[in-house]
């Protein structure tokens, strides 16, 4: 059977290429993509530990059997024009990727209802420094299909445990100065309390659990940022 397969991040850069078409033979593995791959670029057998699969837009079990035409995605840890993807919902949620600046004022205006007493935005902005290292820039990097669906996925979960009232999150691809917000999550609610809550817990999901990286840029050289997985989200290897 044949499979597509997409890397992303610093596994993009150790297998030297974004994407790949594998053979592999009938009820093949998730985990046998990965182990193709490692068998050919050694890197990724000590990477194991942190490389989380996805099939189709959706975390998988690597032990999870394939079929004919699947997209594998190989995904290392996250480090967390017009929007190229946005997923609006019915109650007024919307969510978002884009190459643009992010318009802060109309995304808080956009969810605000004559209903809700607060709203609280949470801005994450590219810093001038890692670590006292001076950074020249940054540049983003994410599974699209995968990243939209996922923040549509954590939203609608974030904003009816703390019984907000909307609930939007904003993120940037490609290169961002600094000073410039990467990442945007507002919550508009009838109390303030909630939407403090629901903020917070927003723009921790989307670190651990939306595919995105994120490469820094200094004068001496480039580096993708390490990242971690929410404990959730299934590696290749367990050990």
């Amino acid at each position: 059977m044949r499979i597509k397969v997409l890397f992303f991040g610093l596994l993009k850069d150790v297998c030297g290429r974004a994407e790949d078409v594998l053979e592999l033979p009938p009820a093949s593995s998730a985990r046998e993509v990965f182990e193709h791959y490692s068998a050919q670029f050694p890197r990724l057998l000590g990477m194991a530990k942190s490389v989380v699969l996805a099939r189709n837009h959706e975390f998988v079990d690597p032990a999870i059997e394939l079929s004919e035409g699947d997209e594998v995605a190989l995904l290392p840890p996250v480090s967390g024009g017009a929007p190229t993807s946005e997923i609006v919902e019915p109650e007024g949620h919307f969510f978002a990727l884009t190459r643009d600046v992010i318009d802060v004022r109309e995304a808080e205006t956009r969810i605000l209802t004559a209903f809700d007493g607060a709203v609280v935005t949470f801005q994450g902005v590219v810093r001038n420094n890692t670590r006292g290292r001076a950074t020249l820039r940054l540049e983003y990097e994410c599974y699209e299909a995968m990243a939209i669906r996922k923040m549509a996925e954590i939203g609608r979960e974030i904003a009816g445990r703390f019984q907000v009232g909307r609930i939007a999150m904003i993120h940037r691809l490609g290169v961002l100065e600094i000073g410039e917000a990467s990442v945007v999550v507002i919550v508009a609610s009838p109390h303030r309390r909630a939407a403090f809550e629901a903020a917070l817990e927003g723009i921790n999901q989307l670190k651990k659990l939306v595919p995105v990286w994120k490469k820094e840029f200094f004068e001496d050289g480039e580096v993708w940022v390490d990242g971690e997985w929410d404990d959730a989200a299934p590696r290749v290897s367990a050990g």
